[in-house]
């Protein structure tokens, strides 16, 4: 029987089943291409890190003539690769371009990092005239593979100098042109959004310009060699390995990175992040394709009831009836289905975005068979069952009940308001019985759905707005940063900086910093002392508690809390100098991003404090500098102009003062803040196709009540104002519903991004959204409601009430 009447259906209801067909496959399409990028995103990282032999620990001593063959000899170490940490090198024709350190031994890119390549080929390592790039420097710089870049080192005295080129000058060495025989992807050489990723060299270009890299006597040079090392027992054997370097090297205060904590966590937060906006949008998609697939699928059972009723008269079961009902629905499912899977393939070159893709290994088309296989099987079986209960239901047996009546309604009627208002009112509340049910509550929640998601979406993208636009949110409460002093060598003066911050009018806090490298446990902690000069204190942004005030205290950055397990008044044992020491947690606070470190992660120190822990180091401080806030409205490039020519009138040395990049979340949150509009806009397309199908239904199902209506004397444009009255009835209940709610349901998620990126949280408002949504909502409804009511008042009372 199912087939018959297939036979006999498909000629005469061909075109809504194509436009069911469609509206399966356009919703299908956007549901997989999202569920199968959050899914690719989300594993992006580990895929990464599974194939290119990453190192597990970056042993960074920042030592000129270190002994890597002792840490070579250490038990557990797997492969060990060294690099040169060069900064005197630029390239010809791309200002700012950035070079990766040049491979020391021949283990990098080979046993250690071995890379993805993702177009061309991977570098020889014995010629010098060849490199692989990074995608981002070839996009950055419009280059291809077979390209050729000239880079121009520096002199052998300049190597000797500490000669740096992006300080100023020229390099006065050799000029080496190599070609770009590749792009690719390690984790240690990932780019980062908003970067100009990085070339990479290769060893045979240490080794034949290695004066002009490390100068004529490399042990005396101020180039050094740091290494990544790869540890046979992977990242459980890391705190045997520091123990055992601590004794090998007479150094405790040796930077040892967990590679994957260091580069894999922050990345896998994102990452987790850009997946859940996904799934996210994925369900909104979702919802708004059972709305409008469900009318369709409603409308087209509702059409073959008739048919099938007096089929049950000559014998047809109320079974075989509701599964020939499904029959035509199904194929046509699975023919949109087919065209859905087929678009998220086509789409998943786009997949996945943000960070994840910056960390894929295989980027382009990949089809995900698990999602795109339960995905086709669930709207195939979604829209046969729907059919089969619609029909099912709508052949069963007896008398339908009665209708419930809206208290609403009623108080209208005892309100005398006119009979358009009360009329429409029941339309919007009651939904019926039988022939003339209307569906009421889909409409009512997805006006609900469409002002709710449409307000949090906007609440939540203004807090991403001012986020991006104050650097106070990650912190960043100065303008102005410098770097005069590495590993216990000064760069220049600290006093003469000092000197030319005070006499500065724009300059409102000038903080001096030391920073050193401690350890506890897996994590590293870069610790900063907070010295105020003469006063000019620079405010820190605190998330809990406050600074430390004793030797023994000190604030923890929100990422390194969490690293350690520790909130206020935790004690933790750091490692920093000759001994261990007991610090209590003051409070979380966010630091400066330095060379080691993002803002997120780190700590805060008294002077006597930072003294305690590091007493016995190696170095007296890794780094020295300074963070200089100004007043409001100062241009920061001409007061970093200023002060930099100060201090080079006095010593020399340029590029001193520099204003510090923006935070790396900044750019994360701009690659995702399209997602939550596009979010809001789907539960806006579902509130429309929620409230315009009743409107349009309602006119259908109960015209002949408005016939009736029409003989005792309503017009038609008191019948246009029925259909007015419902659309605005829907609208009014979802703006009281909806605004509220998506006030706190915006804030709420704003607030666990902001602790989850983390950032200080400030409750977002969307002011220009909260003041256009009544009116808009209400213009929306009263456009949907255009058609419907234009029926209405065409109405024929006569032809109708002879059908009925």
């Amino acid at each position: 029987m199912p087939l018959t009447w297939l036979r006999l259906d498909l000629p005469r209801r061909w075109r809504s089943l194509v436009v069911l067909a469609l509206l399966v496959a356009l919703s299908s399409g956007v549901v997989l291409t999202a569920v199968a990028g959050a899914r690719r995103g989300e594993t992006a990282f580990d895929r990464l890190w599974a194939r290119t032999l990453p190192a597990t620990v970056a042993v960074l001593p920042n030592q000129p003539g270190f002994d890597w063959a002792r840490v070579q000899a250490l038990p557990g170490v797997a492969a060990m690769s060294l690099f040169a940490v060069y900064y005197g090198v630029s390239v010809d024709g791309l200002p700012g371009a950035n070079v990766d350190f040049s491979p020391a031994n021949a283990a990098l890119f080979q046993t250690v990092e071995h890379p993805v390549i993702l177009a061309g080929r991977a570098a020889n390592q014995s010629r010098a005239d060849e490199a692989m790039a990074s995608p981002h420097f070839m996009s950055a710089y419009h280059l291809r593979v077979g390209d050729t870049v000239t880079l121009h080192l520096s002199s052998p005295g300049q190597a000797a100098a500490g000669f740096h080129a992006t300080e100023g000058g020229t390099p006065a060495g050799p000029r080496v042109t190599m070609r770009i025989v590749g792009v690719a992807r390690t984790p240690f050489f990932l780019d980062n959004p908003g970067d100009t990723g990085g070339l990479m060299p290769t060893y045979a270009l240490f080794t034949q310009y290695r004066a002009d890299i490390m100068g004529p006597n490399p042990g005396e040079s101020p180039t050094y060699l740091n290494g990544l090392i790869r540890l046979a027992g992977g990242e459980a054997a890391i705190p045997a390995f520091r123990a055992e370097l601590a004794k090998a090297t007479g150094r405790s205060d040796i930077d040892v990175w967990d590679d994957y904590g260091q580069f894999g966590g922050p990345i896998r937060r994102v990452s987790d992040y850009e997946s859940a906006c996904l799934l996210a949008f994925a369900v909104a998609a979702l919802l708004a394709a059972l709305v409008l697939v469900g009318q369709a699928v409603a409308r087209y059972a509702s059409a073959t009831l008739a048919e099938l009723l007096v089929l049950r008269a000559v014998g047809l079961t109320r079974r075989q009836a509701a599964g020939s009902a499904a029959v035509a629905p199904g194929l046509a499912a699975a023919a949109g289905a087919t065209l859905g899977a087929a678009a998220a393939i086509v789409a998943s070159g786009w997949m996945p975005i943000g960070q994840a893709s910056l960390t894929e290994p295989n980027p382009g088309i990949s089809a995900d068979w698990l999602v795109l296989g339960v995905g086709w099987a669930a709207a195939v079986l979604l829209v046969v069952l729907a059919t089969a209960v619609i029909a099912w239901t709508g052949l069963r047996a007896g008398a339908p009940a009665p209708a419930r009546r809206s208290a609403t309604v009623a108080a209208a009627v005892r309100a005398g308001l006119p009979v358009p208002a009360v009329v429409g009112a029941r339309f919007a509340l009651e939904a019926g019985r039988g022939r003339s049910a209307v569906p009421v509550r889909p409409a009512i929640a997805g006006a609900v759905a469409g002002v709710l998601g449409v307000l949090a979406a906007l609440t939540f993208s203004a807090g991403i707005s001012d986020a991006v636009a104050n650097p106070a949110r990650f912190g960043q409460t100065w303008q102005l940063a410098t770097l005069y002093g590495q590993d216990g060598q000064s760069l220049a003066p600290a006093a003469v900086v000092d000197r030319a911050a005070a006499a500065d009018p724009d300059v409102t806090g000038f903080l001096d910093v030391r920073i050193g490298g401690a350890q506890s446990g897996l994590v590293s902690i870069e610790s900063y002392t907070y010295a105020p000069v003469d006063g000019k204190r620079v405010p820190v942004v605190l998330t809990a508690g406050r600074m430390p005030i004793s030797a023994t205290e000190i604030a923890l950055a929100p990422t390194t809390a969490r690293s350690l397990h520790a909130g206020l008044g935790s004690e933790v044992r750091l490692t920093g100098g000759a001994a261990e020491r007991p610090m209590t947690v003051s409070g979380l606070a966010f630091v400066p991003a330095g060379p080691h470190n993002g803002y997120d992660t780190g700590a805060w120190l008294t002077p006597g404090g930072y003294n305690r822990l590091f007493a016995g180091a190696h170095y007296g401080y890794k780094f020295l500098g300074a963070v200089i806030s100004l007043r409001p409205g100062a241009n920061a490039a001409a007061v970093a102009a200023r002060l930099d020519a100060s201090v080079a009138a006095a010593t020399h040395v340029q590029g001193v003062v520099f204003t510090p990049p923006s935070p790396l979340p900044v750019a994360q949150l701009k690659d995702v803040s399209v997602l939550p509009l596009a979010l809001g806009g789907f539960l806006a397309l579902l509130a429309l196709g929620a409230v315009g199908h009743a409107l349009t239904i309602a006119v259908r199902r109960r015209r002949y009540e408005l016939a009736v209506l029409r003989t005792l004397g309503m017009t038609g444009p008191q019948s246009r104002l029925v259909v007015v009255t419902q659309a605005t009835v829907l609208a009014v209940i979802g703006l009281a519903l909806g605004i509220p709610l998506g006030l706190a349901v915006g804030r709420a998620v704003w607030r666990i991004v902001a602790d989850f990126t983390p950032l200080a949280y400030h409750s977002p408002l969307a002011v220009l959204p909260l003041v256009l949504i009544v009116p808009v909502t209400l213009l929306a409804a009263n456009l949907l409601a255009a058609w419907p009511g234009h029926r209405a008042a065409r109405l024929r009372p006569g032809r109708i009430l002879r059908e009925e």
